[in-house]
């Protein structure tokens, strides 16, 4: 995995402020594609839901006031079916990035859209820390939850469906949290309340898996958790910190549920650096590394994009080679799956070069996206149909084209230079039924291979292509 998070809240990615015609926000949300393909990402985890309002003519929410600037507004054309449709287009993986129970960053609900929900259902509601919430202890609000979430699901043509860090919100010094009644109501059984929310999160999470299992099952469903399951001084399985943690401060027990296996993959927010502080980034890669192993869980890495060489960090933060560092040491961790950066404005600023050293490190060639594990034994695609080589002025144009009817979700492309060459992946290509890759490395004696991957990342068998095999020039 190598995915950025583009962030729609507070319109800190895209759009880049409120009001933009549809015209400047398609041309916006390209560029930030682009720049992901130029940077050999595979994948963009874009915020569709900020604030119980919708990207896309929702049946259930208002359109987000992050695209007109007036919650409710129609922007004039659908932005979710044009985004996935863009990212694939070049061939990238797009996964929907849904906040489940934020509803305003203002306390006043008389300030929602006319006909938004928390309007109909004051009761829903919990204001805290100056915000709207919907309240997670009502099974009522659980279920609209859900409903809203998944009519994007089912619409739309998702690689993934993604959850990040807030559940409970996070807590905040001398406030509380709201739901004495809706525990008096339905806590009974618990042996305290907090017991009882993280039941609430539970089951939130567990029903999300069961229904995007069921409804699209090629679809990648996981969470973003904060970093810190538990400080080893609360619980002895937990790992050597000192900081916030999400089991006992947002009632989120993100360890139990990938042992569970309710997640298709866990994206830990590990914000720190390598090295001595509250929270060492040495020290949880491998404890998550160690969560998820045997539980058919992909582990994928939440990185701090945002501190790199940003004004006001300190020590290692300052050094442009950082984040290149963290995918150092994970190399030596085989079970960490990838990486996915905060945010994708982060990573354009490049800030003294440390987006750059990253990529240069790390990212010199294209990579296949990852395999979705529960359908790993399912069948493979058909192999494409490898029609041609021939050389150009540029190169070896490969063409090539789909098997059957239904064009693949993607093509891979390798070349092998000889016969002690094993070979490597050259060009990831979005699946159109007819394609074709100009190869500008080719060597005398260059053998080209061709495989389809479908939704779920299965590979087919190769096409092969070897010298003198049929066009003349070659």
């Amino acid at each position: 995995m190598r995915g950025m998070w583009i962030a729609s809240v507070d319109n800190g990615n895209w759009p880049s402020r409120a009001g933009l015609t549809a015209d400047e926000q398609k041309a916006e949300f390209t560029s930030w594609l682009d720049f992901a393909a130029a940077r050999r990402l595979n994948a963009v985890f874009v915020q569709v839901r900020p604030t119980a309002d919708a990207f896309w003519p929702s049946r259930h929410e208002p359109w987000s006031q992050y695209l007109t600037g007036v919650q409710g507004r129609d922007p004039g054309y659908d932005p979710l079916r044009f985004m996935v449709e863009a990212a694939h287009a070049r061939g990238l993986a797009f996964h929907a990035w849904f906040n489940p129970y934020r509803v305003s960053r203002q306390a006043d609900p008389a300030r929602l859209a006319v006909g938004h929900p928390l309007r109909r259902h004051p009761a829903w509601g919990v204001a805290f820390a100056g915000g709207l919430y919907y309240n997670p202890g009502l099974p009522e609000v659980r279920a609209f939850v859900q409903e809203a979430i998944m009519d994007a699901v089912t619409r739309y043509d998702l690689d993934g469906v993604h959850f990040d860090d807030y559940f409970y919100p996070y807590p905040v010094d001398g406030q509380e949290f709201g739901d004495a009644a809706a525990y008096a109501r339905h806590g009974k059984g618990f042996p305290d309340r907090a017991a009882w929310r993280r039941h609430n999160v539970d089951r939130l999470v567990e029903e999300m898996a069961e229904r995007v299992r069921e409804a699209k099952p090629e679809a990648m469903w996981g969470i973003s958790p904060f970093g810190v399951w538990r400080n080893r001084s609360s619980d002895p399985g937990g790992s050597a910190t000192t900081a916030l943690q999400s089991y006992d401060d947002q009632y989120a027990d993100t360890r139990g549920w990938v042992e569970k296996g309710w997640l298709d993959y866990v994206t830990p927010q590990l914000y720190w650096h390598i090295g001595p502080g509250a929270a060492d980034y040495a020290v949880l890669a491998p404890w998550w590394a160690r969560v998820v192993d045997g539980t058919g869980t992909q582990l994928w890495i939440g990185q701090a994009a945002y501190r790199a060489c940003a004004p006001g960090e300190t020590g290692a933060w300052k050094d442009p080679a950082e984040l290149s560092r963290h995918l150092t040491f994970g190399r030596d961790h085989p079970l960490i799956g990838g990486d996915v950066y905060y945010s994708a404005g982060d990573l354009r600023a490049d800030r003294l070069g440390s987006t750059t050293r990253l990529c240069d490190d790390h990212y010199a060639g294209p990579a296949l996206p990852p395999l979705l594990p529960r359908l790993a034994d399912g069948p493979s695609p058909d192999a494409p149909v490898l029609t041609a080589v021939r050389s150009t002025a540029t190169g070896a144009e490969i063409t090539f084209h789909a098997a059957g009817h239904r064009a693949p979700r993607l093509y891979a492309v390798y070349r092998t230079d000889g016969p002690d060459d094993p070979g490597k992946l050259i060009a990831v290509l979005p699946g159109t039924r007819h394609a074709r890759h100009t190869d500008p490395g080719v060597k005398p004696g260059s053998r080209y291979h061709v495989t389809a991957l479908d939704r779920a990342n299965r590979q087919s068998e190769p096409a092969s292509w070897e010298p003198g095999e049929g066009s003349s020039g070659w």
